[in-house]
């Protein structure tokens, strides 16, 4: 029955992100704003569906935390789900920074294409580097949220990687909070699985964390340290024993 279910799930994206895709694009002249909620549809449509066909359902905790002002949202990042649940979910307008060949994919990169976000090109190091910093001072400026997967990729349930720094990097140079999220999504929605596990999710929010003062290392372990710990706490039978602590930073050349 499962397998059914999730069939059935699979084939209604695709049979909607086709003409939502073309919609996107009969919109375009409108306002980023507008343009932004208009697109949302199709996001909170998938979400809607996974819930109805899959049974997967969502909790978060600690709503409350999230400021009412410009921040970086870093998370863990197992699944799918969370980047179509956070557009969904949170009141700001995100801005996701992304691999720019998500805007080759037909009609889901015309979507997010035309959504005024940043696209790096990941092979030219710290050219993407820089672009991430002055794009994201200007949307930053802009009202919105940022939102980075630190570790890069979709992660197994109960395997951490290294946690890259450019996020932090940018709120260290804008001064702006840093809301750290853990995210237990791949135990629902496996990563390139499609047989998809009906359960709640849970979407655990951070207190903000500061970046004025801070180095980027600095601010990095802390938000690595939060989010790993807390994944033990939502996941505890994917983990055994403490979590390990971030490596150390490297001592800069004098």
């Amino acid at each position: 029955m499962i397998v059914l279910r999730s069939a059935l799930f699979h084939a209604l994206q695709l049979c909607t992100v086709v003409p939502y895709a073309i919609l996107c694009l009969a919109w375009a002249p409108l306002p980023r704003t507008t343009r932004y909620r208009l697109t949302v549809g199709w996001p909170r449509l998938v979400i809607r569906a996974a819930r109805s066909l899959v049974g997967i359902d969502y909790r978060v905790i600690g709503a409350e935390r999230l400021p009412d002002e410009p921040a970086i949202v870093l998370s863990k990042h197992q699944s799918t789900w969370e980047t179509l649940f956070y557009p969904v979910w949170m009141q700001r307008e995100l801005c996701y920074v992304f691999k720019r060949e998500l805007l080759w994919l037909p009609f889901f990169g015309w979507g997010i294409g035309l959504l005024d976000m940043i696209h790096i090109d990941r092979r030219q190091g710290a050219v993407a580097s820089d672009q991430l910093l002055r794009e994201g001072a200007i949307r930053l400026a802009q009202g919105r949220w940022i939102v980075l997967f630190p570790e890069g990729t979709r992660t197994r349930p109960g395997i951490r990687t290294r946690y890259k720094t450019g996020g932090a990097r940018l709120a260290v140079r804008t001064g702006v909070p840093v809301i750290p999220i853990a995210v237990n999504s791949g135990e629902h929605w496996p990563r390139r699985a499609f047989v998809l596990r009906p359960g709640t999710i849970t979407v655990s929010i951070g207190e903000p964390i500061a970046s004025v003062g801070k180095t980027a290392e600095v601010l990095s372990a802390e938000v690595e340290r939060w989010i790993e710990s807390e994944m033990q706490r939502i996941s505890p039978h994917l983990y055994r024993g403490p979590a390990p602590a971030p490596a150390a930073a490297p001592v800069p050349r004098q």
